[in-house]
């Protein structure tokens, strides 16, 4: 999720259990035979009052598995959903691009506290505002070097910038500011860029969302000396059988991303899934963003996490890797000096490394996952050995999104 869509979070309703869903969608309590049944019901309501153009629902506890396909894929054409429907999955791609990172660290490719510069030469000896709303040229150098884990943990210094100040107006101009809209230059370029930046904050001293991720792709693709893509396919995709993520997906199958009015709530066609987006090869492989996948694709994901980092009988990241990625990285004073969306997101929340943690309340505690500001949702519950998705192609831009997806999420997990 990037700036316009976590903005939709300041109000977002506090909902939980399996009852909420329908109370969000505008159903009344009812009583069903399975909780399921209330589910789709209220599902299949987000799609026939227009709310959503088609979603795609899935619940794997333990070896259950349970989905929900409803709607289209493109109002334009009618073209029906399907449970293999690729969806531009967005900021829930982060963890992938994490688990990369840290299948190099195993490797002894990588230190997760060794310095970046050796890889991303362009974030040597970085200069950090004297203050947020300083000039651009008011700095002070750097305490330390930016490593692996500040940019899987969102410390990195650099990220979303909700002030209107010389920094996030240079951001926007370079075309590195965080947003819906993929980075359209190569990544020798987008790193010729955020050189030019000084930091918001010192390296590992506050959290900023987002660019880290990004960065850390580029980073995965020079330590490797593959792109992103190959080295994603080959350690990580291809052993979890998920082969229909990546960074670009035929049209045929792409759902059509639509963005809601913000005074109609009408749905207004925003990228096409026969146009350049998602369609083609990107020339920047956004390991924060640019991912299509599918619910399947990322139910084996959830499970790979949950299995502590094995596929089948194949170790792909040792289990030690995999508790330190699940660990909140942001101590109670980084939290107080990253104000984020909802006001009291970090009263109920944390953050490891490329992945938000459920810290509140108490039956929630341990859950990990996030949300994708194309419309996606993706959570797993060590405690009930569950992996909960819910796509849709409706971008997340007002308080009621944010609020429908957790409250599937929140009832997925409820659900006996």
């Amino acid at each position: 999720m990037c700036q316009k869509e976590m903005q939709g979070l300041t109000r977002r309703a506090a909902l939980t259990g399996a009852a909420a869903l329908p109370l969000v969608l505008g159903w009344s309590d009812t009583v069903s035979a399975s909780p399921y049944d209330e589910l789709r019901s209220a599902l299949d309501q987000a799609v026939s009052s227009g709310r959503v153009p088609g979603l795609v629902a899935l619940i794997a506890r333990g070896p259950d598995v349970w989905t929900h396909i409803a709607g289209q894929r493109d109002l334009e054409s009618g073209a029906p959903m399907r449970r293999d429907t690729l969806f531009a999955v967005a900021s829930i791609g982060k963890p992938l691009t994490a688990v990369s990172a840290l299948m190099l660290v195993e490797d002894g490719v990588l230190g997760l506290d060794d310095p970046v510069d050796r890889w991303l030469p362009e974030l040597a000896a970085p200069r950090v505002l004297r203050q947020m709303d300083g000039a651009l040229d008011d700095t002070a150098p750097a305490t330390r070097a930016i490593t692996l884990r500040d940019l899987l943990s969102l410390r990195m210094g650099l990220g979303v910038v909700f002030a209107d100040v010389p920094l996030a107006r240079r951001m926007q101009e370079l075309g590195v500011a965080p947003g819906p809209r993929i980075y359209g230059e190569d990544v020798d370029t987008f790193m010729a860029a955020l050189g030019t930046l000084p930091l918001a904050h010192q390296p590992g001293e506050a959290w900023l969302y987002h660019t880290g991720l990004d960065v850390a792709g580029v980073l995965v693709a020079r330590a490797s000396g593959m792109s992103l893509a190959e080295f994603q396919r080959r350690r990580l995709f291809a052993p979890l059988g998920m082969a229909d993520t990546g960074f670009s997906g035929p049209a045929d199958r792409l759902a059509t991303q639509y963005s809601p009015d913000a005074e109609t709530g009408a749905l207004a066609h925003w990228n096409s899934a026969s146009g350049d987006s998602f369609a083609q090869s990107p020339v920047f492989e956004a390991g924060g963003s640019g991912h299509v996948s599918t619910v399947d694709d990322f139910l084996a994901f959830g499970r790979f996490l949950l299995a502590g980092g094995m596929a089948g009988n194949q170790r792909l990241l040792s289990a030690e890797l995999v508790d330190e990625m699940l660990r909140d990285q942001i101590t109670p004073a980084q939290k107080a000096a990253s104000p984020w969306f909802p006001p009291d997101f970090w009263e109920t929340h944390g953050w490891g490394l490329g992945v938000a943690l459920r810290t509140a309340p108490e039956n929630a505690r341990g859950r990990f996952g996030w949300w994708g500001g194309f419309g996606t949702a993706f959570w797993c519950d060590p405690a009930t050995d569950t992996v909960a998705a819910l796509f849709t192609q409706r971008m997340m831009t007002a308080p009621d999104d944010a609020a429908f997806a957790e409250s599937f999420i929140n009832a997925a997990f409820d659900a006996r």
